[in-house]
């Protein structure tokens, strides 16, 4: 994968743009949904369309108290608010909700030029969102960076033809080698164009 400069960037939101505080170790134990495999996946297997319309509701409401007290990511705001002002492209792709994520902007105002969520694609690692953005954008995948802070982003980007970042924030070191670039701080961003 191509270390830049790149035309376009895109990002993931929490964790990567934003601190929702959503706590998944909590989301996961009042679910009774088990450690390593993600929550809209374990999600889509429940076959009792009750405890499906009942696990929807806590994974929305978890979503939507996060969305209400999101804040910046270190550096974010400045980041977007750069690449808008040189007439970069961005985008952001998300696994949260469509309302989650308009909660979040009402909040915090996101600059980008086009989100997509949950309801829009296959959530990620699938590459349908980004390849989305792309052709929505008119980007090409080999010119465009994904920057996120989970295994799922560096996958969808690499599925997309797209080059990967990680966002570190100890936690997850260890997907490192999984990605193309690594960056500490979301400024580090604005020296790959």
């Amino acid at each position: 994968m191509p270390k830049g400069p790149f035309a376009a960037v895109l990002f993931d939101l929490d964790g990567t743009l934003v601190d929702t505080r959503l706590d998944f170790a909590a989301l996961r134990l009042e679910l009774g949904f088990p450690e390593g495999i993600g929550v809209l996946e374990h999600l889509a297997t429940l076959e009792d369309p009750e405890q499906t319309a009942w696990a929807s509701t806590v994974i929305d409401r978890h979503e939507m108290e996060g969305a209400a007290a999101a804040t910046w990511i270190d550096g974010a705001k400045h980041v977007l608010e750069t690449l808008h002002r040189k007439g970069v492209p961005t985008g952001i792709l998300t696994r949260n909700s469509r309302a989650a994520v308009a909660r979040t902007n009402a909040v915090l105002g996101l600059p980008v030029d086009l989100i997509l969520t949950r309801e829009d694609c296959a959530p990620k690692p699938h590459p349908e969102g980004l390849l989305l953005i792309a052709d929505q954008l008119g980007l090409r995948p080999a010119t465009t960076v994904y920057v996120g802070d989970f295994v799922f982003d560096l996958q969808a980007a690499r599925n997309a033809g797209m080059a990967s970042g990680l966002l570190r924030n100890g936690k997850n070191r260890h997907f490192e080698d999984q990605a193309d670039l690594v960056l500490d701080h979301l400024g580090e961003v604005l020296d790959w164009l």
